[in-house]
């Protein structure tokens, strides 16, 4: 890994671990860039944003996921690496579960782990992928409509469209980084089948490898005013043995927004180490 991709990696891996560990306690807005008292926000007597009040409904009575969120700790993150970082799915799994990988993808994934993810997509400006998007660590922003809701990616300024205005799947889809989502709704559930990925991105951090052939079905409820809970389920027969699932949780940011992040492929830290 170059000079400027080390420091990279690094700046990002120290933000991440302070973003995920204050944003389990209720001085979360602390590690936030911008702060802006937002008028929809749920306060308690003394002010604070209220994260356990009832869920916001929009107006056609679905429950809005609109809002900056930071994934959680997973079940089985290492007590010595509460942020788990780098990711790795089997933080997000009950602790002894296993991924039913095939052998050749299972060998891949080994290689690239105990690399430590060295040669990771995102070390030149190119997507996380889908879950590892919402999983390395940084906000997301869901920005919801009926007919359409998008998924905002601090890092890179990457979207997710998610359709949900009854379209079906299109004949061709072209392979993309984020595949193509429709989402709908189950009661208080909002349901998102998903693809036409490309085999391109890593499913976490450590490398976890998936094919074109990869389907997935999340399924977003959101627990309380601070607190969204997502199931995801893969499905690729090239890479897995049989479909399996992880289930993510979510906290708030309240009284927030996102701020701009640039990818150059590095160039700044090739000026700083020039200098």
């Amino acid at each position: 890994m170059s000079i400027q991709a080390d420091a990279a990696t690094g700046l990002r891996a120290a933000t991440i671990v302070a973003m995920i560990i204050l944003s389990e306690s209720s001085t979360a807005v602390s590690a936030q860039w911008l702060k802006v008292a937002l008028p929809e926000t749920p306060r308690t007597a003394d002010g604070r944003p209220n994260l356990t009040a009832p869920a916001p409904r929009s107006d056609d009575g679905k429950q809005d996921l609109s809002g900056i969120w930071l994934r959680a700790p997973g079940v089985s993150a290492p007590r010595e690496n509460r942020a788990g970082v780098p990711g790795r799915m089997e933080h997000f799994m009950p602790r002894g579960s296993q991924i039913p990988l095939r052998p050749e993808a299972g060998a891949l994934y080994q290689q690239r782990s105990e690399n430590l993810g060295k040669g990771r997509p995102s070390e030149r400006c190119l997507p996380h992928g889908i879950p590892d998007a919402m999983l390395y660590g940084g906000p997301m922003k869901i920005v919801q409509n009926r007919r359409l809701t998008l998924i905002l990616f601090e890092e890179f300024n990457h979207f997710r469209q998610l359709f949900a205005d009854g379209r079906p799947f299109p004949e061709d889809p072209q392979p993309a980084w984020f595949g193509y989502s429709i989402g709908r709704w189950d009661g208080d559930v909002f349901v998102v089948d998903s693809m036409g990925f490309n085999d391109q991105t890593w499913m976490d951090d450590s490398g976890l490898p998936h094919s074109d052939a990869l389907r997935t079905t999340e399924r977003f409820r959101r627990r309380d005013f601070g607190h969204l809970d997502l199931q995801i389920t893969f499905d690729d027969v090239k890479t897995f043995t049989m479909p399996w699932s992880v289930n993510l949780t979510f906290n708030l940011l309240p009284d927030t927004e996102l701020i701009e992040s640039i990818c150059e492929n590095e160039l700044d830290g090739k000026h700083m180490v020039g200098k």
